[in-house]
């Protein structure tokens, strides 16, 4: 993706710092999506089994490779293990349904996708019994499992979703191969400098999700008179300054602190205003004016685990 920076792994990998998030990217209309995004050089493709789009990402990735718009080695393609998957013994056929589904022969990266816990048959709890607890399931026999799947050769790297320092930290205490990236809600909202910078000191790699402050998440998510993100005023103010939309002061912020990004959207402009975002370079001003704006707001809380009668809460959830 010319212009965009890229991330180094140790054995020379490297993954974009700008990526397409496909949360909430309809079926029937996700497949387009992704083919206009690797049309315009996007070249990261943020994906989850439980999205349940990855069969139609799937065709638009395989019709891109053999048209030679992109090569394999060049696109970076990323999945997450649902809660229902972990057991050891489902780690590796879940992780192969999604390679079926993408047509593809490894992911770049796998991540847990929650430090959550559920039977085999549930998707989504209705109620607290739907529920494993992590002293039943524990995460490490779910990490051993990961890290065979980087032996086979089915994933190039391993990494963890909405996982607290505490827990990162537990994995790595008998983990072979260590987490190498976070996925985290990360915004001028919920900047997250501690666990930013516990991950820096452990060389694991970190990727913001829902970084405009996720707008067109579910409704069942929403919170009557929450602060609007895109609607802040000194957001608006730099985008103002720069030229540029909210959206992409919000992109280059998260790029300039070194972590990548993956705003999703199914507009073909909104796709192109995003890739732009990386030509905008914000000064120590703005980054200090948008540092002063932490609420430690999550858009995302993990509520809908800490259902009654659920193991989980929300304060253990983040360990907060």
């Amino acid at each position: 993706m010319t212009g965009v920076e890229s991330h180094r792994f140790d054995n020379g990998d490297t993954m974009p710092m700008l990526g397409l998030g496909t949360w909430q990217s309809e079926p029937g209309v996700v497949a387009g999506v992704v083919a206009d995004a690797i049309g315009l050089g996007y070249r990261h493709i943020d994906c989850a089994h439980v999205y349940g789009n990855e069969a139609e990402i799937g065709p638009a990735i395989t019709d891109a490779l053999a048209d030679g718009v992109v090569s394999r080695e060049d696109l970076w393609v990323t999945s997450k293990l649902w809660n229902n998957a972990h057991a050891r013994e489902d780690v590796l056929p879940a992780l192969e349904n999604t390679l079926n589904d993408l047509g593809l022969e490894y992911l770049d990266l796998y991540h847990i996708h929650w430090p959550v816990a559920q039977p085999r048959d549930v998707l989504f709890p209705q109620s607290g019994q739907d529920l494993v607890a992590l002293e039943e399931r524990p995460l490490r026999e779910t990490w051993q499992a990961m890290e065979v799947a980087v032996e086979r050769g089915l994933t190039r790297h391993i990494g963890v979703s909405n996982f607290s320092a505490k827990k990162i930290e537990h994995l790595r205490e008998e983990a072979r191969v260590a987490p190498e990236v976070l996925q985290v809600e990360l915004h001028p909202y919920l900047q997250q400098n501690a666990l930013l910078e516990y991950c820096r000191s452990r060389g694991m790699f970190v990727t913001a999700y829902s970084p405009l402050g996720s707008p067109s998440r579910p409704e069942r998510l929403v919170v009557e008179g929450e602060p609007m993100l895109l609607e802040d005023p000194a957001v608006i103010d730099i985008a103002d300054r720069h030229a540029a939309t909210p959206g992409q002061v919000l992109i280059a912020w998260a790029l300039a602190r070194g972590t990548s990004v993956i705003p999703k959207t199914v507009r073909p402009e909104r796709l192109r205003e995003n890739r732009a975002a990386c030509e905008h370079s914000l000064s120590v001003a703005d980054m200090d004016r948008i540092g002063s704006l932490d609420r430690h707001r999550r858009y995302i809380t993990g509520d809908f685990w800490a259902k009654d009668g659920s193991p989980y809460s929300v304060k253990e959830l983040w360990d907060e």
